[in-house]
């Protein structure tokens, strides 16, 4: 069993070989080290509920049954989040998919939402944060995908295009465009009502 500070000094890399030794404690601990980070991700590419739990709960099974083949050529936290985009876009096309059934056999499909219903409350910090994260379900994945990586996780441009194997260019253009869509569908929802006294 490894002792909890003694683990907390340990590298990504010397966890790794432990773990890949069959020490499942230094597994856990990697776990632990980037749950978070993951969940943000995949959150971010889904939005909170089951379907995000079961995709974060699949990219640490990824990195379980692929620890052998994990070369160090990128950092673990590049590996796992590219993992995680990955479980994300197959859960969206499983939802695209899903819901393509679903809407064919019901022509008026379900109820929109009501977004002006929202927008007509006063707006609190955690109000906003939902609008977002609705706005952010609305962008096309390879524009979402590109948006959770620069602006909410932090990557760079050049992290951002090795993750998702893309070229500089097309990060920032994907960026350009969707910042342009995420303003174009809050501005409606988070422009405060005037009134006339």
């Amino acid at each position: 069993m490894l002792d909890a500070m003694a683990a907390g000094a340990l590298s990504d890399q010397a966890l790794l070989q432990r773990a890949r030794d069959g020490n499942h404690d230094a597994f856990r601990l990697l776990v632990e080290r980037y749950e978070d980070q993951v969940a943000a991700t995949i959150i971010g590419m889904l939005g909170p509920g089951p379907e995000a739990d079961d995709a974060g709960q699949e990219t640490f099974v990824r990195l379980y049954e692929r620890i052998d083949q994990f070369r160090g050529d990128s950092t673990l936290r590049t590996y796992l989040t590219r993992i995680a985009i990955n479980q994300a876009l197959q859960a969206l096309r499983k939802r695209n998919r899903w819901t393509r059934r679903f809407l064919s056999r019901d022509r008026d499909g379900p109820a929109a939402a009501d977004p002006a219903a929202d927008a007509r409350d006063d707006v609190e910090t955690a109000e906003e944060k939902q609008l977002v994260h609705r706005a952010l379900q609305e962008l096309p994945d390879h524009y979402r995908a590109v948006v959770v990586l620069r602006l909410l996780q932090g990557y760079s441009t050049r992290e951002t295009a090795a993750i998702l194997d893309i070229a500089e260019g097309t990060v920032m253009s994907r960026l350009y465009r969707a910042t342009n869509k995420l303003q174009a569908l809050l501005a409606p929802l988070l422009r405060p009502e005037h009134t006339s006294t």
